[in-house]
């Protein structure tokens, strides 16, 4: 049973369970694990949770811009699928980024935005392997869920069994995307 969620635009949990991204963003959630360099979200596998707050259709490459919704916190959330982290990297140079422009969904300005909000933090970039539940689930946005957060811990009753989840990338094309972002990123 997975009793915690990763908040992330609705968008890219979309494309994640779509299997057209398996990369995210992040300046918060992470930290060091194991010694100097070595990189951890707060938790390895998660709920994908679904969120509209701060999302903007302008964010978003033009391909996926349509499916941008701007809403304010639903009555309801709706788990689909859930996401295992595989590699997290420490995005050091704007350029190396740049070059895995093919694998990620957003705009050039939101990627200025990620870059220069709090710079005094690293941004890093995580490879997430996404699964669809067998069941989706569907919970009430408790007050406590809402808001601009990266993690949700659960409710007892609000926890979703994960048990057949199926990825939504084969492993050969999940491994071909990491050694590409390893090759940049390295």
């Amino acid at each position: 049973m997975l009793d915690v969620a990763l908040k992330e635009w609705a968008v890219v949990c979309d494309l994640l369970l779509e299997g057209k991204l398996a990369i995210l963003l992040r300046k918060g959630g992470i930290h060091e694990a194991g010694g100097p360099g070595v990189f951890e979200l707060e938790h390895s596998r998660f709920l994908l949770f679904p969120s509209w707050a701060h999302q903007k259709a302008q964010m978003i490459k033009e391909p996926y811009r349509a499916r941008v919704q701007e809403l304010s916190e639903p009555p309801t959330i709706t788990f689909r699928g859930l996401g295992e982290v595989a590699r997290v990297w420490q995005v050091k140079d704007r350029s190396r980024f740049d070059s895995l422009d093919d694998l990620h969904c957003w705009t050039p300005a939101h990627v200025d935005m990620r870059f220069s909000y709090k710079p005094e933090r690293p941004l890093y970039l995580v490879a997430v392997r996404a699964y669809r539940l067998r069941e989706p689930k569907t919970v009430a946005n408790n007050p406590e869920y809402a808001g601009c957060k990266s993690w949700v811990p659960l409710r007892p009753g609000d926890t979703v069994d994960d048990s057949g989840a199926s990825p939504v990338m084969n492993q050969a094309e999940f491994d071909r995307l990491l050694s590409c972002v390893d090759r940049v990123m390295s």
